[in-house]
């Protein structure tokens, strides 16, 4: 099995400090004392696989990653079980869309075995930073590679830096969500890097963010690029929608939506609780008059930091600059929703079974 050369922190995090942070952890606000390391160059492949004390990164600044964007990156969780012990959450998915990922941006595949080995034996490491699993709180883990070779021209690099570093968190959306469709901002197209997870993605969705903010939303519906009218994501995850003919619709995958590992955990579940799971076009008029008609009974977001978010109400673009307003059900979570988040998070805790093999003891 592959492993990652170990030297321990010198001046570790003390006990009390730790014990404070994990108690009230904030999402991102805090960080565990080690980080794995690994660099990949042309003729070497990756090598100097290591676990250090976390440290702050030299690099030139003329390095590739600041000037043309190829970056990527994961969030996964690891989980405080009943005895006592820890667990990730389907690390090997992590994996294969990390490496299709970086595919994508021309970038060097990490291979699936050593992300795996460096998430785990990072965690392992790390072990008393995981918090108890009261207030679904959590070992937020964040892998991500960078072009690391000093470079101004427009080409691939030729030496990236792979990393992992952990953070305490807590829930990251604690309250329900009203989306904002907006008419201005599309998060991908065709051919573009919507299916990737690297920074790009993100940084555009900002403004897009900020706009919905000014209309009374917490987040923004993404359409198409294209037609502007199919529905593909909410922010920063993946949606669904419950309808009253017992399905849980979901955006089918096409090139422009990510592969989230909640999205496709959430649609496995789906029969255990009475739905059908269906990936399919689904325009935003649909959705508008299927919540005014009740052919929508609830509709949630979900992705790894997120969990499961319930969305409670949509608005959009009216006539003189007025907005319309849509409220999904009686604009309060509903209870299907509910129920398969309460699913997901007792088998992340080790609290029901794990039918589908997903935990990972660490």
């Amino acid at each position: 099995m592959t492993t990652f050369a170990l030297t321990r922190t010198d001046h570790p995090t003390s006990a009390d400090e730790r014990a404070a942070i994990v108690a009230k952890p904030v999402f991102g606000a805090n960080f565990t004392d080690h980080m794995a390391l690994a660099t990949w160059a042309v003729g070497q492949g990756w090598h100097s696989r290591e676990i250090v004390a976390r440290r702050p990164f030299e690099l030139h600044p003329g390095a590739a990653t600041f000037h043309y964007g190829q970056e990527i990156f994961e969030g996964l969780k690891a989980f405080r079980q009943p005895d006592g012990g820890v667990a990730l959450f389907r690390p090997d998915k992590n994996a294969a869309r990390f490496a299709s990922s970086a595919r994508r941006l021309a970038m060097a595949p990490v291979d699936e075995a050593d992300f795996v080995a460096a998430v785990t034996e990072l965690v392992d490491l790390d072990r008393d930073w995981v918090p108890s699993p009261e207030g679904e709180q959590s070992l937020y883990v964040r892998p991500f590679e960078i072009a690391s070779e000093t470079l101004i021209g427009v080409r691939a690099a030729k030496e990236y830096t792979f990393c992992v570093i952990a953070t305490p968190v807590g829930p990251y959306y604690p309250d329900p969500v009203t989306l904002w469709a907006t008419p201005n901002y599309t998060r991908a197209a065709e051919g573009g890097t919507g299916a990737a997870k690297c920074g790009g993605n993100y940084a555009a969705s900002l403004a897009a963010a900020d706009e919905a903010a000014e209309h009374g939303c917490g987040q923004v519906i993404w359409l198409d690029g294209a037609e502007h009218r199919w529905v593909e994501e909410c922010g920063t995850m993946n949606i669904m929608f419950v309808t009253a003919a017992g399905e849980l619709v979901t955006p089918a995958l096409t090139g422009t939506i990510l592969d989230g590992v909640t999205r496709d955990s959430l649609l496995t579940l789906a029969p255990e609780h009475g739905l059908r799971p269906v990936e399919r076009r689904i325009a935003i008029d649909e959705v508008f008059d299927g919540v005014g008609s009740g052919a929508i009974t609830e509709v949630l977001a979900c992705g790894t930091a997120a969990v499961v978010t319930p969305i409670v109400g949509f608005a959009a673009p009216g006539v003189n600059g007025s907005d319309r307003r849509f409220t999904v059900g009686d604009g309060t979570p509903g209870t299907i929703s509910q129920a398969i988040r309460a699913h997901l998070l007792d088998i992340q805790y080790g609290r029901a079974e794990d039918r589908h093999g997903w935990l990972r003891r660490v």
